[in-house]
C-alpha cells in the first residue's frame, strides 16, 4: 500500500483536530459548535476549509482594535445613574420599569440619556421629505447608513440632495451595506460617486445579493445631519415606502408596497447614534471621523430617556435579545411586538409563554404575508408556539407591514433596525433605541391601535387544520430559520 494516504489521513486528523479545538473554544452557541464540528469531521478538508472561511469572527478583533482609544464627545444633557432618577421620571405606574436601566448599562455599555425627542414618522410618505430637508439644511456634516439604498424615484431625490450638500461644502459620508447596494442588480454607488458624494460598502464581497444569507450584512438605518437631528428605525430608502404620488412626483416604478416606522431623534442619544456610525465608517474606510461638525456639544430637546443599543457580530454579548428579555421580565401590564419576521430565540419564546402565563397581555402582530415566500413558510411554526403559551398574534393584510416595535406597559419602547429573528440578533450589525417616557408611548398607541384594527387575529384552531403538505413544509423551512 502506498505511503501517501497515511500522510493525507494524518494531516486530515491534524487539522481536524485543531478545527474542532477552535471551535469549542470560539463558539457560545452549542447548536452552532456542534454544528460545525460535525462539518469538519464528516467532510474531509472541506468542512475544515469552509470553517475557516465562513466559522472564523475576524470582523470581533478587527473591531476592538479600531475601538481603542475612543474619544467621547461632551454633552449638556444629562445621564441616569441611579435607578431612583427614573423610577421618579416614570412616575408610579411605571416605575416598576426600573430595573431595566441597569441590565441596559451592562449589556450596551452606553448611557441612558435624559432629554430626548423622538418622533415616529409613517411610512416614507412621512420620513422621506423630513430626511431630504434635514439634509438640505444641514450646514456642517450629513452622515448617512443604510442597508437597502435604491436608485428609484426616493432614491434619486436623496441622491440630489446628498450632491446640493456636498455642493455647498458639507462634510458628507455616505455608508452602504455592499450586498444591499446591488440589491435587485441596481446601485446607488456609482451614482453618488459620480456625483462627488464620499461613499463606502460595508464588508464588500464577490458573493451575489441573492447570496446575503451567507455573510454578515450591516442593517443599520441612520442619517444624521450636523451631528444634531439624527433619523432611524427600520425603513431603507426606497419608493416602495411611498404610497402616495405627491414627493415623488408622479415618477412611480411598479412594484409592491411596504408599510414602515422611522422615527425622528433630537438629543444626547444622536451623540451615540453618530458613534455607532463613525465606528462602522472607520471600519469600513480607516477613516476616523472627529471634531464639532461630527460631535458637537448636545442639550435636552424633549421627555424622553433614551440609550442607543446596537448589536453585531464584532461583540461577544447578544445585546438586543438581553434588552427585549430583561423588558419581558419586567412587564405586568402588556407587551406589544411589531415585526415583520418572527424567527425567536426559545429563551425569548418561553419569557413571551412566561409573561402571559403571569397575566400580561401579549400581543405579536405580523404581516400576513411578507416580500418572502420562505419566511412566510417558516414563521407558523413560531407563532404555534406563542399561540400555545396564551399569546394572541394579529395578522395585517397587504401591504407589506415592514415595521419593526416593541413596547412594555405603555412606558417602555423598543425602536430601530432590529428585527425578531436570529439573523438580527447574531448575524446583522442593527442598531436600535431603548426608550423609557409615557410621551413615545402615547404617540406610538394609535399607530399600533390602528395596525391591529385592521388585522385578522390568528388562533391555534387556524394552524393545526392547514393541510399536511403545507405544514410539513413549514416544518421544513423553520429548521432553516437562522439563515433565513
Amino acid at each position: 500500500m502506498p505511503w501517501w494516504p497515511w500522510v493525507v489521513t494524518v494531516v486530515d486528523v491534524a487539522i481536524s483536530v485543531a478545527a474542532s479545538c477552535h471551535v469549542v473554544l470560539t463558539k457560545r452557541q452549542t447548536r452552532s459548535a456542534i454544528g460545525w464540528v460535525g462539518l469538519i469531521w464528516v467532510s474531509p478538508f472541506v468542512g475544515t476549509l469552509l470553517y475557516v472561511v465562513f466559522g472564523i469572527n475576524r470582523i470581533r478583533r478587527k473591531a476592538r482594535s479600531l475601538r481603542r482609544g475612543r474619544v467621547r464627545w461632551p454633552s449638556h444633557a444629562v445621564a441616569i445613574e441611579e435607578p431612583e432618577e427614573l423610577a421618579t421620571m416614570l412616575g408610579v405606574g411605571a416605575s416598576h420599569l426600573t430595573p431595566l436601566a441597569r441590565l441596559g448599562a451592562v449589556a450596551s455599555g452606553r448611557l441612558l440619556w435624559t432629554g430626548n425627542r423622538v418622533d415616529p414618522l409613517v411610512d416614507g410618505d412621512e420620513a422621506y421629505p423630513a430626511m431630504v430637508a434635514a439634509i438640505d439644511g444641514a450646514r456642517e456634516s450629513v452622515a448617512l447608513a443604510t442597508y437597502l439604498f435604491y436608485p428609484d424615484a426616493a432614491g434619486r431625490r436623496f441622491h440630489a440632495a446628498l450632491r446640493g450638500a456636498v455642493e455647498r461644502g458639507v462634510a458628507v459620508r455616505v455608508l452602504i451595506d455592499d450586498v444591499g447596494s446591488r440589491y435587485g442588480w441596481r446601485s446607488s454607488v456609482p451614482r453618488l460617486r459620480r456625483a462627488g458624494v464620499p461613499v463606502a460598502t460595508f464588508i464588500p464581497t464577490l458573493a451575489p445579493a441573492w447570496l446575503r444569507f451567507v455573510n454578515l450584512r450591516m442593517h443599520r438605518k441612520i442619517l444624521i445631519a450636523d451631528g444634531r437631528l439624527a433619523f432611524t428605525g427600520g425603513m431603507n430608502i426606497n419608493e416602495q415606502f411611498v404610497h402616495g404620488d405627491g414627493w415623488l412626483d408622479g415618477r412611480r416604478e411598479k412594484r409592491g408596497r411596504h408599510h414602515d416606522l422611522h422615527f425622528r431623534v433630537e438629543g444626547p442619544v444622536v451623540g451615540d447614534l453618530m458613534r455607532v456610525f463613525v465606528d462602522d465608517w472607520e471600519f469600513s474606510t480607516g477613516e476616523r471621523l472627529e471634531g464639532e461638525a461630527w460631535f458637537p456639544v448636545l442639550a435636552g430637546a424633549g421627555a424622553t430617556a433614551a440609550r442607543c443599543v446596537d448589536d453585531g457580530p464584532d461583540d461577544d454579548i447578544d445585546r438586543l435579545l438581553l434588552t427585549m428579555l430583561g423588558a419581558v421580565s419586567q412587564a405586568r401590564r402588556s407587551i406589544v411586538i411589531v415585526t415583520p419576521y418572527f424567527f425567536p430565540d426559545e429563551a425569548l419564546v418561553s419569557a413571551l409563554e412566561v409573561a402571559a402565563m403571569r397575566g400580561v397581555e401579549v400581543e405579536l402582530i405580523v404581516p400576513r404575508r411578507s416580500n418572502l415566500p420562505y419566511v412566510d413558510w417558516a414563521m407558523p411554526p413560531f407563532l404555534e408556539q406563542v399561540l400555545e403559551g396564551g399569546c394572541r398574534v394579529y395578522q395585517t393584510p397587504p401591504p407589506f407591514d415592514h415595521t419593526k416595535l416593541m413596547i412594555v406597559d405603555e412606558a417602555w419602547a423598543f425602536l430601530g433596525s432590529a428585527n425578531v429573528d436570529a439573523r438580527s440578533f447574531r448575524l446583522n450589525f442593527e442598531v436600535n433605541l431603548e426608550c423609557y417616557g409615557t410621551e413615545l408611548a402615547a404617540a406610538l398607541r394609535p399607530i399600533v391601535e390602528a395596525r391591529r384594527a385592521i388585522s385578522a387575529e390568528l388562533t391555534l384552531r387556524d394552524l393545526r387544520e392547514a393541510p399536511l403538505l403545507q405544514r410539513l413544509r413549514n416544518g421544513v423551512f423553520r429548521l432553516l430559520s437562522p439563515y433565513l
